[in-house]
């Protein structure tokens, strides 16, 4: 069930799918096209149960053939499936027959069998000697390794936001934000969202300030595209004014033409003193060259 980097889950994308559709506030023209993606995904992956579920709850209209094809198709799967578990068992070592196992695991996650993929995985967790791999079957806080432990930061930290507990999901989130690498539930850009809001709600306002406001990681670039739209000008029109700011000292960014991206670059507090001590020393050696030369007069 890996996700390639930047590319939201399958199921998880269904599942954002499915609860837009129960909104009252989605326009009709969009729960259409939004429809259309569900039946899509349930049928490419041969999802029966889920299909079956949805039917019952008048989210959408059982086609029997379908439903007839599906499971036609999973029982073949499972046969193939079961056949590879007994010959590893008989023929192969101990790692081939965990593969087998986690094969049909994945198997029923992919057809949306939450009952029998939770039995499989507890069945391939017998099965299982290495901690890694242990890790990728159940979440746990002791063991596994580095890369693990910072996603698992990230599942908690969206577990802790969906039972309130905002102050444990800020923290979890704002320690990964430079170890981000679970795209797979949701993009970057999500992320920052989720850890922003949790942090206002939680973070009391030094701690909000120095951990996100000033944060480089967090918001570091605006799309010049989409402030354009917002705006309702053209982008050559945000590209002009902006830098006129920008030239004035009011902005404290720069523009990547190639990435069609503003970038902030917030100055330094002692950078800026720095810049500010060489520049009032400059004017005061000049002052007190120009009074030597009155004096040597």
């Amino acid at each position: 069930m890996e996700s390639t980097e930047g590319t939201q889950q399958t199921h998880l994308t269904l599942a954002n799918n499915l609860f837009l559709l129960t909104q009252p506030d989605v326009d009709d023209i969009e729960k259409v096209r939004l429809r259309d993606d569900v039946i899509s995904t349930v049928t490419k992956d041969d999802m029966a149960p889920l299909y079956e579920s949805l039917g019952a709850s008048g989210v959408l209209e059982i086609d029997q053939k379908v439903l007839d094809d599906m499971r036609v198709k999973i029982a073949d799967e499972l046969n193939k499936l079961d056949e590879k578990i007994a010959d590893a068992e008989e023929n192969l070592g101990e790692s081939e027959v965990r593969e087998a196992h986690l094969a049909k695991s994945l198997f029923f996650i992919r057809i949306g069998d939450k009952e029998k993929a939770l039995e499989q995985l507890k069945v391939t967790e017998g099965k299982t000697v290495a901690v890694g791999q242990r890790m990728d079957l159940v979440l746990f806080e002791e063991g596994g390794d580095w890369e693990r432990k910072n996603r698992l930061k990230v599942y908690e930290g969206l577990y802790c936001m969906s039972t309130r507990n905002f102050k444990k999901a800020a923290d979890l989130f704002l320690d990964s934000i430079s170890t981000f690498t679970t795209y797979e539930i949701f993009p970057y850009d999500t992320f920052i969202f989720y850890t922003v809001l949790a942090s206002i709600i939680s973070l009391d306002r030094v701690s909000l300030k120095q951990k996100v406001v000033d944060a480089p990681e967090i918001l570091t670039s605006v799309i010049t595209e989409a402030m354009a739209k917002a705006f309702g000008v053209t982008i050559d029109f945000i590209d002009l004014e902006l830098s006129r700011f920008i030239a004035a000292g009011k902005l404290h960014c720069k523009i990547d033409k190639v990435a069609g991206v503003l970038e902030t670059n917030r100055p330094d507090a002692k950078n800026a003193l720095y810049q500010a001590t060489i520049k009032q020393g400059d004017f005061l050696l000049n002052r007190i060259q120009k009074l030597s030369r009155v004096i040597d007069l």
